[in-house]
């Protein structure tokens, strides 16, 4: 679904990315780290908002992007969550989502099924008429879930998605996503080291624009030599990936 080759990202001379390879086909990946780590801008790349410093560091879909028609190709398979993102708040849910699977090129006969089980999915069909203006924190993230998840698109990247929900909520929403990565490549970033054990086979570690780790949660959790900080193996086993060397060095670590 995509290869990042050597990507380095940043601004005004400030690296955020640094020479950074990962392969990812269908399936769930987690992508773990501190704040500061580049994890959203690693992901904004690799959405198509920020363009990478060089077209053939991104690959999606097997080809780099170098012609407007590639990229709205790209985007047509696309669903993207960010952190924070804007809505017009007298959109109701339902308008929200089938507006955002317009924007996408969902072909127009699809839009209004496509948006009703993707609303479904993350529980706001009792709350689809409701202006955006009128939802909790937590069921706005959920509106936001909703638009990206609709029509299942091919490659599906969410920016902390479990912000807000409860644990119910985070429960459902871990389902939903093992659902989808029967056939898409959803890639995930969250500081909740417990909802990417429950939702993704692979997890990647980033600090400092580079990954530390690249493997499994049985991995991850081997790391730990009991010095490390956190209630469970896979926290401290996190912990320790933060002092790894860059997997970098090798372009074909983070390959399947």
């Amino acid at each position: 679904m995509l290869e990042v080759i050597g990507l380095s990202q940043g601004y005004r001379r400030n690296p955020v990315i640094r020479d950074l390879h990962l392969t990812l086909g269908s399936g769930a990946f987690g992508l773990l780290g501190p704040n500061g780590a580049g994890k959203s801008t690693l992901l904004r790349t690799l959405a198509t908002i920020s363009p990478p410093g060089r077209p053939e560091q991104l690959k999606l879909f097997g080809e780099p992007l170098t012609s407007r028609k590639q990229l709205r190709a790209a985007r047509r398979r696309i669903g993207y969550l960010p952190q924070s993102f804007a809505h017009p708040p007298s959109f109701t849910v339902t308008d929200f989502v089938r507006h955002c699977a317009w924007l996408r090129e969902v072909p127009g006969p699809r839009i209004a099924s496509a948006a009703a089980e993707a609303l479904e999915r993350v529980d706001l069909t009792g709350q689809a008429h409701l202006p955006l203006r009128k939802l909790s924190g937590g069921m706005l993230r959920r509106a936001g879930i909703a638009q990206a998840i609709c029509a299942e698109p091919d490659l599906i990247i969410l920016d902390e998605p479990t912000n807000g929900l409860d644990p119910r909520q985070r429960v459902g929403l871990r389902q939903v996503l093992r659902d989808l990565a029967q056939k898409s490549c959803v890639v995930l970033s969250t500081h909740l080291v417990e909802d990417v054990s429950h939702i993704c086979p692979r997890i990647g570690v980033l600090y400092e624009g580079q990954l530390r780790f690249d493997g499994t949660a049985g991995d991850l959790a081997t790391l730990e030599t009991g010095t490390q900080s956190g209630d469970t193996a896979l926290e401290r086993g996190y912990t320790a990936a933060l002092d790894a060397p860059p997997l970098n060095s090798d372009p074909m670590r983070g390959v399947v």
